[in-house]
């Protein structure tokens, strides 16, 4: 992961801040995906989470770090919402291979981390997560849970749990708060909420008073997870980093179950056409180079 070298690097620095939130921003959009995840990659995440943990202590920098970043996560989410979610519906697999190909061609700049001699706490600090994000893949869905009726005070107490659980997801590289929030039964019924009830001006009193349960859950958890990364990096920076990699690799295998399980598609349908395999290997290979040229390019000139 890149050491901080763009700390703040004028306006050049702005407008790369602001193309590696869209890439987060992109991210949130793919079921499955980790914004932590890509932020780990582009070499930005120890810088990001940090900005969060000290928005109380250091205001004005951390507001000047998180800046570009949001503007470019809100960009990339409204810019290619729409063109995403008909690729994703129309042709799944080969949309999500690029993006895998994104992802493993950017772990370089996580395992340069990793250099040195490996200790016997490095290897469970790499398979304990690797384990739990690879679990995700096998988790039954729950049925999608009713957020408007016979909501009491435990319910919208739950529904904080429930932001808290999903910000956990947002911080930490490699766990997809969409997948979970899918697996708990929450995350289409938040949707249809914000979508359909909310924008069209229905049950406004009780849309709004279970989004803004959410969202407090999501706030909270947000600051709290990064105070404790930040922690995590000063007391144990190469174990943390093993850590990252393990969310990461193990998610994988989750992104593309959960973009099949989106897409009603089973192996049995996929496995007869050839081309679809094809054109899916091939997606992730323009991935990989695009990654890793990056990587490479930003190696030698040092951004």
């Amino acid at each position: 992961m890149e050491k901080e070298r763009d700390k703040s690097g004028g306006v050049k620095g702005f407008f790369l801040d602001i193309v590696r939130g869209m890439a987060i921003g992109i991210a949130f959009i793919i079921p499955g995906f980790s914004g932590g995840s890509i932020a780990a990659i582009l070499g930005i995440y120890e810088r990001l989470i940090g900005a969060i943990a000290g928005i109380f202590t250091e205001f004005r920098k951390s507001i000047i770090t998180l800046c570009p970043i949001a503007i470019g996560l809100v960009a990339g989410v409204i810019s290619l919402l729409f063109p995403l979610g008909w690729a994703l519906e129309v042709y799944p697999i080969p949309t999500v291979c690029i993006f895998v190909g994104l992802a493993l061609g950017g772990l370089p700049s996580i395992t340069d981390e990793l250099r040195g001699r490996l200790k016997p706490t490095n290897i469970p600090a790499l398979l304990i997560p690797l384990g739990l994000a690879f679990a995700l893949s096998f988790l039954p869905i729950a049925a999608d849970v009713d957020l408007l009726n016979n909501m009491g005070f435990g319910n919208y107490l739950l529904l904080f749990v429930i932001g808290l659980v999903g910000s956990t997801a947002l911080v930490v590289p490699g766990i997809s708060g969409s997948m979970l929030l899918l697996i708990f039964g929450y995350y289409n019924p938040i949707v249809n909420i914000a979508t359909n009830h909310l924008l069209k001006g229905k049950d406004v009193g009780a849309s709004l008073l279970v989004l803004c349960s959410v969202g407090l859950g999501i706030l909270v958890g947000f600051f709290l997870i990064s105070v404790l990364m930040k922690w995590l990096f000063k007391a144990c920076r190469r174990g943390t980093h093993f850590a990252i990699l393990g969310f990461i690799v193990g998610s994988i295998p989750t992104v593309y179950v959960s973009v099949a399980k989106e897409s009603g598609l089973s192996f049995s349908l996929l496995m007869p056409n050839a081309w679809y395999w094809v054109i899916s290997a091939l997606f992730l290979i323009i991935g990989f180079a695009l990654s890793f040229s990056l990587v490479v390019w930003s190696k030698r000139n040092k951004q």
